[in-house]
């Protein structure tokens, strides 16, 4: 709130839920550990309703619960122990990275519109279609998905997808971005059982595939 923000908390992963059905707020910090409703669980319920960036807290040996809390569609990690400052600058960076909700876009801003084949993809609307069909991404997911379809045939290695995605100053791994491509391809093949537009080159990175 010293920030500027306006805060709302729950003491457990339940009243949390039953207050976002009511009304969702702008992003949510999740406990991973929470009684009632874990926050996996709170976010596998989210995801069903929402694209809102999720940043989870985790404790400092929870590798396997961040990769799974990834593959369900968390934006961003912290481990505990963790200062004020930094979660403000966490907060800071993925509010940053999430999509305008200004809906008076001028005629430059709606050029950005992207379309690859049967691809369209609407930044400022941050809106996702496959053949007509909606395809509902986190705001991580959009922005590497973004990125690699603005220039289709042109690889993209991990650390550039890391740059289009995060903050500077957020640190994340290969198996991070692997994990969102994992969960890009899993969105899209439930649209499409024969997507296979995001193609790996191993070693080297991933690319968008040329029409």
């Amino acid at each position: 709130e010293a920030e500027g923000f306006e805060v709302e908390t729950y003491n457990d992963g339940q009243s949390a839920f039953e207050a976002f059905s009511r009304r969702m707020p702008d992003m949510a910090v999740l406990d991973i550990k929470m009684p009632r409703m874990d926050g996996m669980d709170l976010l596998q319920r989210m995801r069903q309703k929402t694209s809102i960036p999720v940043i989870f807290l985790t404790s400092k040996d929870d590798e396997i619960d961040e990769l799974f809390g990834l593959k369900m569609g968390a934006d961003d990690f912290i481990k505990k122990p963790f200062s004020q400052r930094l979660l403000v600058e966490r907060v800071k960076a993925v509010l940053r990275r999430a999509p305008n909700r200004d809906a008076t876009a001028t005629p430059a801003e709606a050029a950005k519109t992207i379309e690859r084949g049967k691809l369209t993809m609407d930044p400022d609307r941050h809106s996702c279609t496959w053949d007509g069909k909606p395809v509902t991404l986190t705001v991580t997911e959009f922005l590497i998905l973004q990125s690699l379809a603005q220039r289709p045939g042109i690889v993209k290695s991990r650390d550039a997808l890391m740059d289009a995605a995060y903050d500077d100053q957020v640190y994340v791994d290969d198996r991070t971005i692997d994990s969102h491509i994992k969960r890009l391809r899993k969105k899209f093949k439930a649209v499409d059982d024969e997507f296979d537009s995001i193609e790996t080159l191993y070693g080297v990175g991933y690319r968008f595939k040329e029409a």
